[in-house]
């Protein structure tokens, strides 16, 4: 009764962590985007895009594993 209950909440464990690792990802992708944005705002089109893949790519990455 208990080992199951124990390995429940570690699962729910590993899967909260897997998503506070993702949002903290993208989180610093988006940072990096704005400061890029902030010191060249003519070149905001190219950023933007650049940021989009890399969060699509890390998500499937994360996803993946």
């Amino acid at each position: 009764m208990l080992m199951p209950m124990l390995a429940e909440m570690g699962g729910n464990i590993h899967v909260g962590l897997a998503a506070l690792g993702a949002a903290i990802g993208v989180g610093f992708i988006g940072r990096g985007a704005a400061e890029a944005v902030g010191r060249n705002p003519g070149a905001s089109q190219k950023i933007l895009v650049q940021a989009i893949l890399a969060i699509v790519f890390y998500a499937l990455f994360l996803v993946k594993s």
